[in-house]
């Protein structure tokens, strides 16, 4: 028998051991555990530093925009680019995220794709701004991924982030949505957020 615990979609999170050493989980043990029933089939969660962090619930403004800037980078993708939204995202043995839409070349699995392979992440942060900014920007950087986009669902702009420095990036930059964002590797992909206000 292989499901063994099934814990209920409300699990408890708590802080108990700040401070203190802690297991270090690893991404091949993490879909073990996903494959024995360990975790219920609703429950989002990503994989820091070996730490298993849960994720807040997409809202409607976030679910709409993520829908409509896959949709349309689908559209404009030319070929041998893959794009894809909500994948399970390999970037270490001890991590993996989980971006609201991964741009990819499509000679490559996408559970195969790492950091430096990624062509264009973006987060679309409606609840989750302070995390995608300041926790997943670094993760993102040290990990090699070349551009990173975080959209505000509030205002419809854009936090570019490119130019890697180590665990950072150089260029840092907040687009309007009335002006033009463009993938400096995907440069078909551009957009203008703005437009989305108006759909």
């Amino acid at each position: 028998m292989n499901k063994i615990f099934i814990p209920s979609p409300q699990r408890p999170t708590t802080r108990a051991a700040d401070g203190l050493p802690r297991w270090r989980w690893t991404v091949t043990e993490i879909e073990k555990m996903a494959a024995d029933g360990y975790f219920h089939e609703d429950e989002r969660f990503e994989l820091v530093g070996g730490e298993i962090v849960p994720i807040s619930p997409k809202g409607r403004r976030h679910e709409i925009l993520r829908g409509k800037l896959a949709f349309r980078f689908t559209k404009l993708a030319p070929d041998g680019v893959f794009v894809i939204s909500e994948p399970h995202f390999n970037l270490a043995d001890d991590t993996y995220l989980t971006p609201d839409i991964l741009v990819h070349p499509a000679a490559l699995d996408t559970p195969d794709v790492r950091g430096a392979d990624a062509l264009l992440v973006v987060e679309i942060a409606e609840t989750t701004l302070r995390y995608d900014l300041n926790t997943k920007a670094p993760i993102y950087a040290a990990n090699g991924v070349r551009e990173y986009w975080v959209v505000n669902t509030g205002t419809f702009a854009t936090m570019v982030h490119k130019e890697l420095s180590g665990q950072s990036y150089e260029f840092v930059k907040e687009i309007a949505p009335s002006l033009v964002v463009a993938p400096s590797l995907v440069p078909a992909l551009a957009v203008s957020l703005g437009t989305f206000e108006r759909d």
